[in-house]
C-alpha cells in the first residue's frame, strides 16, 4: 500500500506537468517510479493517467484539433503500434528500460540542440507518425517522436498541446484494447488504477487551466529539456 500511495503522489505532480506541457507525465513518473516496481507494471499503468490527461486536457481547452489531420497521424500510428505492441510481449524485462531509455534521449537530443531545424517532408511526418505508435505500444511513450513532430509542424503552443493529448488519447485507447486482447490487465494492475483514478481525476481537473500561463518560448524548452532528461535519468537506474 505505501509504493500504491507514493505512485499515487507522484503521477498527481507529474501528469500536471503532462496536461499542462503536453507530454512527459509517464517519462517523469518512470523516472521515479521504477526505483521500486519494475518499469512494464508502470507502462501499462500509464495507460489511465494518459487517458485521464488526454480527455480532461482536450475537453477544457479551446477546440484546435482538425480531425483529418488528427486521423491522417493515427491511422500511420496505428499500424506502428501493431508491431509496438507485438514487441512488447517479447522483450524481456531487464533490457526493456534501456530500449526506452535510447528512445527518450534521442529524440531529446534532437529538440534541446537542433529546435525548430527539422523539415517534415510528407515521407519524414508519416515516418515519424509510424515511429510514434510503435513507441507508445512498447513503451507507453510516444511524446519524444510525436513532439518533434507536432513542434516542426506548428507554431501554437495550444495547437502543439492538444494534437498532442488527442494522439495520445487515441494510441492509449487503442493499447489498452491490445492490453484487453492479450489479458495483460491483471486483477493487481486494476486495483491500482481504481484507487489512483479519483486522486487523478481531480488533480488533473483543477491543474489543466495552468498551461495557459506558459508562453511559447519557455513551452518548447521545457518540453524539449523534460525528454532528454528523463531519458538519461533512466540509463542511470
Amino acid at each position: 500500500m505505501l509504493s500504491l500511495a507514493l505512485l499515487i503522489v507522484v503521477c498527481m505532480v507529474t501528469y500536471t506537468v503532462e496536461i499542462i506541457f503536453g507530454l512527459a507525465g509517464t517519462i517523469l513518473m518512470i523516472m521515479v517510479m521504477s526505483f521500486i516496481i519494475d518499469t512494464k507494471t508502470l507502462v501499462i499503468f500509464s495507460a489511465l493517467p494518459q487517458i485521464l490527461v488526454g480527455t480532461i486536457g482536450l475537453s477544457r481547452s479551446q477546440k484546435t484539433v482538425k480531425l483529418d489531420f488528427l486521423l491522417s497521424m493515427v491511422i500511420f500510428a496505428s499500424v506502428g503500434a501493431v508491431f509496438g505492441l507485438y514487441l512488447f510481449y517479447l522483450v524481456p524485462v531487464s533490457s526493456f528500460q534501456y530500449w526506452l531509455a535510447a528512445a527518450i534521449t534521442v529524440f531529446g537530443f534532437y529538440l534541446v540542440f537542433f529546435p525548430g531545424k527539422l523539415a517534415l517532408p510528407f515521407w519524414l511526418a508519416r515516418l515519424l507518425d509510424t515511429l510514434a505508435g510503435t513507441s507508445q505500444a512498447l513503451f507507453g511513450i510516444s511524446g519524444p517522436i510525436a513532439m518533434t513532430r507536432l513542434l516542426a509542424t506548428f507554431d501554437s503552443k495550444i495547437q502543439i498541446r492538444n494534437y498532442a493529448l488527442a494522439f495520445f488519447l487515441s494510441m492509449n485507447l487503442f493499447r489498452v484494447s491490445g492490453y484487453v486482447w492479450n489479458g495483460t490487465l491483471t486483477n493487481d494492475i486494476l486495483l491500482m488504477m481504481a484507487w489512483a483514478a479519483p486522486f487523478l481525476m481531480a488533480t488533473l481537473w483543477l491543474a489543466n487551466h495552468l498551461h495557459l500561463k506558459v508562453n511559447e518560448r519557455l513551452f518548447r524548452r521545457v518540453v524539449a529539456w523534460l525528454i532528454l532528461l528523463g531519458g538519461i535519468s533512466l540509463f542511470l537506474h
